[in-house]
């Protein structure tokens, strides 16, 4: 028999008498999420990208987005 067992997490563990198996489920916009965040963690180079851009913030390299687009007659 199976028993269900609610999380406070938004997940729920479904946990099986004869197995060991454990299933665990969780809302579809949170597992979307979780699978971009995978793919962005595993490009190296999106994530360098990511540090060089908030070092730029730190180091005041930036301006606002109305003045950059201005300054290109946008």
């Amino acid at each position: 028999m199976e028993q269900l067992i609610e999380h406070p997490a938004s997940a729920v563990v479904i946990e099986g008498s004869k197995h060991s198996t454990r299933y665990v489920t969780i809302p579809e916009d949170e597992y979307e999420s979780m699978k971009r965040t995978i793919e962005i963690l595993s490009d190296k180079e999106l994530v360098e990208s990511i540090k060089r851009g908030k070092e730029d913030i730190k180091a005041g390299r930036t301006k606002p987005l109305k003045e950059y687009l201005q300054e290109r007659g946008v």
